[in-house]
């Protein structure tokens, strides 16, 4: 009698369960295995508990383009997306965990010391965002990481940076030196004449004050630019 009530339970449990748990499996199993609409309908099942999430998932990537996409866009980009507050929560605080995971690697080793975590933290914080974004890494005497800062946001091709304001809060910091970083939002790193010109500005306000500009990174898609690297700083 229980074996047939077992077996009736089974019968009936609705078939999105049943591939919930085969992608668990999945991922537990290869997690580097997985497409981003897989990660996302994970994602939105610990939101979503009683409804099939594979269909949203892939509706998600194909309006933002990718998973990364979908975490950096903004709260009511989300909501429009017919997202509920408590799924958009959820979103946000992950693409905040992955933040500060990417931002306490770049503590730990030092903002100098391995150029790949400072890359990939600028690209967690950056390379999604749909409009161009100016931060500031504020360094110490031994080049530790004092303050992470969001300087200012633009458009989709500009953002306007104010040297005297960038070394300005140099010396609120007592900061020793910095680093900058934008993003270019349609994914190719390729610094602009204004782009060089306006590191040049930072640069020659820094040497005044006796700051060091180390370098200007320009994050794009998987692609990255170091002005270092070119002999541009």
């Amino acid at each position: 009698m229980a074996a047939k009530k077992a077996a009736g339970a089974a019968a009936s449990a609705p078939d999105y369960l049943g591939h919930r748990q085969r992608l668990r499996e999945r991922f537990h199993a290869a997690p580097d295995a997985l497409a981003d609409y897989e990660l996302l309908e994970m994602l939105l099942g610990f939101a979503i508990p009683r409804q099939d999430t594979k269909k949203k998932a892939k509706e998600l990537i194909a309006a933002f383009g990718a998973l990364g996409d979908v975490l950096a866009a903004t709260p009511e980009q989300l909501g429009d997306a017919e997202l509920t507050d408590n799924t958009v929560a959820m979103l946000k605080v992950v693409q905040q965990a992955t933040q500060r995971l990417a931002r306490a690697d770049v503590r730990k080793r030092g903002a100098l010391s391995s150029l790949d975590a400072l890359v990939d933290y600028c690209t967690v914080a950056m390379a999604y965002e749909p409009v161009e974004q100016f931060r500031v890494l504020y360094l110490d005497r031994k080049n530790g990481l004092i303050k992470d800062e969001a300087q200012q946001r633009g458009t989709i091709d500009h953002t306007p940076v104010y040297p005297r304001e960038v070394v300005k809060r140099a010396l609120e910091l007592s900061a020793s030196a910095l680093i900058i970083v934008h993003n270019h939002p349609s994914g190719d790193p390729e610094p602009s004449a204004t782009d060089i010109e306006m590191t040049r500005q930072v640069q020659d306000a820094c040497q005044k004050l006796g700051l060091v500009l180390h370098d200007h990174l320009v994050i794009g898609r998987g692609r990255h630019t170091s002005f270092r690297a070119r002999g541009l700083v």
